[in-house]
């Protein structure tokens, strides 16, 4: 090669090399040591950890803003606050961005806007998981519209891509103003305590609009929403737990609509009896009991992944196995509120639902629930629109359904908990099972008014009335010979009963009628 031909091409290596050093070095080492003293990660070091060891392939990495106002023209750094790409996890390929909070603040810019919305293309076309790590000062205020822009573009596509492909998100610093509703249309959100938040409107603007005054950790830290407003589905201690976490949850998800969730080899036998479960379920119909030592008596390797553990904590949901193939489980609490159905509860059961419906994970079903949380915060509130939802959700789906009845299932609520009227395809029931209108008490205050009133001994009256409505309807039985429960088991036995189940609609096909979609009740 001549000499001055191959000084060109050492000259064009070393520029080369020295972009790619700028792009991986952010913000600089005085940035990126602030973000470390917080006891956080940088974006490449969370996608190192979240994604396979050297899986990362990086996309837009000279990427730079095209603005010119405020002197914006003067600050360019290449990569412009996001970095973007694909990967595997567990060898499963997956898209990702980090926002980078030593670039800019890792405000949303146009052009790393594009970065977002071409990764998420890519996703939707290739049918694989997006995640996206947030940690963002919000719109790049000297773009002006060109940032709302860049937002709204990145919002299409999380509801184009809404039940085609996974969508997670992992909030790991400040999320605010219009960046949160991309995570909120996302199907999982993971916050990190006492360094993420996420809000509207912050606090020094409700101050000054409402006269309010909030904390930002009060106001929109990963316990508030993890705990009150159910925004969020996982709380984690620090970055690394987090994208740990998000990883397990991985393992229970396909990659897209058309394929089914990942199984994996197990060695815990598929008719494990489990004698404890027994004598689990109290045959006294007001004493509490812990119905995930139910569940996890059940599960391979009594393993169960529980997704938004903190909020309504009267209806448990989560993933887990059974023979190794993954399942979404829906439960009445009977620890909390008694199991009984309420407005939040009903949303977090609802949405779950039809995740696993989207992505063709069958739904397992334990219930004990006594009817729909009474009072007027709950009828105000809109209890029958909310309870609608969870109803909806669990009539639309056509995945796999099983049903265990573990004790009360009363009312419109043992209709909306997966009930075979609204297809379920195996619903079991245990001796304890009381399945009717109401509970014993209510409806013989109702039906024996009159008797009662007249009564010499009023409560020895009540309490005889009572031990017969419970003989004659506070049972299992009277369902199963209408074939509501087709079998009353011993509950020792349900790991093996739920599992022959699911081997044998394995290949079940069932469909909805041809509509553009249904109009759940928001």
């Amino acid at each position: 090669m001549p000499r001055g031909r191959r000084s060109a091409v050492t000259s064009g290596l070393a520029e080369l090399r020295k972009r790619r050093a700028q792009s991986l070095e952010g913000g600089g080492a005085e940035r990126v040591a602030k973000i470390h003293a917080k006891g956080c990660l940088t974006a490449r070091e969370r996608l190192d950890l979240l994604l396979d060891a050297g899986s990362f392939v990086e996309v837009g990495a000279f990427v730079t803003h095209r603005a010119t106002a405020f002197g914006m023209d003067q600050k360019r750094i290449v990569g412009d606050g996001v970095v973007a790409g694909w990967g595997t996890v567990d060898g499963r390929l997956v898209y990702c961005f980090a926002q980078d909070f030593t670039v800019f603040g890792g405000t949303m810019s146009e052009a790393n806007a594009k970065k977002i919305c071409d990764i998420m293309d890519l996703a939707l076309e290739n049918g694989a998981p997006v995640v996206g790590l947030n940690d963002s000062g919000g719109a790049r205020i000297q773009e002006g519209v060109e940032s709302l822009a860049g937002y709204a573009d990145i919002f299409l596509r999380n509801v184009l891509a809404s039940g085609v492909v996974p969508q997670l998100s992992a909030i790991l610093g400040p999320c605010a103003g219009g960046a949160v509703y991309s995570p909120a249309i996302t199907d999982f959100v993971a916050m990190v305590d006492k360094t993420s938040y996420m809000f509207v409107t912050g606090p020094d603007v409700i101050k000054t609009v409402t006269h309010e005054e909030v904390t930002k950790e009060e106001l929109g830290g990963a316990m508030t929403h993890n705990s009150t407003s159910g925004v969020a589905h996982f709380l984690s201690r620090n970055d690394e737990e987090c994208l740990l976490l998000l990883r397990e949850l991985f393992s229970f998800i396909p990659s897209n609509n058309l394929e089914d969730p990942p199984r994996r080899a197990t060695n815990d036998s598929w008719d494990r009896v489990e004698e404890a479960l027994d004598t689990m379920v109290p045959t006294e119909s007001n004493v509490p009991y812990d119905m995930k030592d139910v569940i996890h008596a059940i599960v391979d390797e009594n393993y169960f992944f529980e997704v938004q553990e903190y909020y309504a904590k009267n209806l448990v949901i989560g993933f887990a196995r059974l023979d190794g193939r993954p399942v979404g489980i829906v439960a009445n609490q009977p620890a909390f509120l008694a199991g009984c159905l309420d407005i939040a509860g009903s949303i977090k059961g609802a949405r779950f639902v039809r995740f696993c419906d989207a992505f063709n994970i069958p739904l397992v079903t334990f219930e004990d629930v006594p009817g729909f949380l009474p009072g007027t915060n709950q009828e105000f509130g809109g209890i029958i629109k909310h309870g609608a939802k969870l109803l909806f959700a669990f009539a639309e789906a056509t995945v796999p359904k099983l049903t265990v009845i573990t004790r009360k299932a009363y009312g419109g609520a043992y209709c909306v908990m997966s009930s075979k009227h609204i297809r379920t395809d195996v619903n079991f029931a245990y001796p304890t099972a009381e399945i009717a209108v109401m509970g014993p008490e209510g409806a013989v205050n109702i039906i024996y008014r009159r008797e009662l009133a007249a009564a010499e001994d009023v409560e020895k009256q009540r309490r005889e009335k009572v031990e017969e409505f419970r003989e004659k309807f506070a049972n299992p039985y009277i369902a199963a010979q209408h074939g509501f429960i087709d079998e009353v088991i011993e509950p020792k036995y349900t790991r093996r009963k739920l599992i022959t189940a699911l081997r044998m609609l394995n290949t079940k096909r069932d469909s909805n009628p041809p509509k553009k979609h249904g109009n759940i009740p928001l």
